[in-house]
């Protein structure tokens, strides 16, 4: 479903691009909150805050083995929407930041470069004797040891748990009080602070917003532009609209 067509940035203008769970499920990954998502088979107290890890560390780092190894099957791999943001990058002629809550890789391989992983990566780990974070695409347990200072036992997955702070925000505020364009896709609109990022864009006084889901999200009036439909179809025509402006 889409609505009215609304205003485009400035040739040269700055965009801001939030993407949530809802543009890798296409990929084949799981979402999060969906009714049948992740949350809805495990509880989130028990694998993805830092109580649970000090609990139960074991249970823990073998519900991320688990994602991480689903992300790395070969038929997970970028869809049309992954690659229509990479284009986007690549061939506006001004400022395009990627803002993902997803912790997966598909962004990267598609080709996306300016991009915040504000939630973290399943498949980086972080050491927390040194504070070191490293690529790490194999399982982790108690038994793993830190490349940079051999600690074993105090490895963790890279991503952000509940009650932890996301990466980057200064960062995210600054360019989103001073862009023309920003763009919502695939997020539930339920978790903050990225469910305010809307309202942050809106408060630097000229940014068009739009929303870009299979369905509305939560914080959906927000928005001055929607366009609802598989991210795979959506994703493409905007950007194709968007670059066709300064062709």
């Amino acid at each position: 479903m889409f609505q009215k067509d609304g205003p485009l940035p400035p040739p040269g203008g700055s965009i801001v691009i939030l993407t949530g769970a809802g543009i890798s499920k296409e990929s084949g990954l799981e979402t999060f909150r969906d009714a049948d998502g992740i949350w809805a088979q495990v509880s989130i107290e028990e694998v993805a805050t830092p109580e649970a890890f000090a609990r139960n560390p074991a249970k823990v780092h073998a519900f991320y083995n688990a994602r991480r190894r689903g992300l790395l099957d070969a038929a997970v791999q970028p869809n049309a929407a992954h690659r229509a943001l990479a284009h986007l990058e690549q061939a506006w002629p001004g400022q395009v930041l990627l803002v993902t809550q997803n912790i997966d890789d598909l962004h990267e391989r598609a080709g996306s470069r300016a991009l915040i992983h504000m939630h973290g990566e399943i498949l980086r780990s972080l050491c927390l004797a040194c504070g070191e974070t490293a690529p790490w695409p194999d399982d982790m347990s108690l038994e793993s040891a830190c490349a940079a200072c051999d600690t074993v036992g105090l490895m963790r997955v890279n991503v952000v748990w509940f009650g932890e702070m996301p990466f980057e925000m200064e960062r995210i505020y600054r360019t989103l009080a001073d862009c023309d364009l920003f763009v919502s896709i695939g997020t539930s609109g339920a978790v903050y602070p990225a469910a305010g990022f809307v309202q942050e864009a809106r408060l630097g006084g000229r940014a068009h917003t739009v929303e870009l889901n299979l369905e509305p999200s939560e914080g959906h009036s927000l928005f001055a532009e929607r366009h609802y439909g598989p991210a795979s179809e959506v994703v493409p025509a905007y950007v194709e609209r968007l670059l066709a402006a300064v062709a």
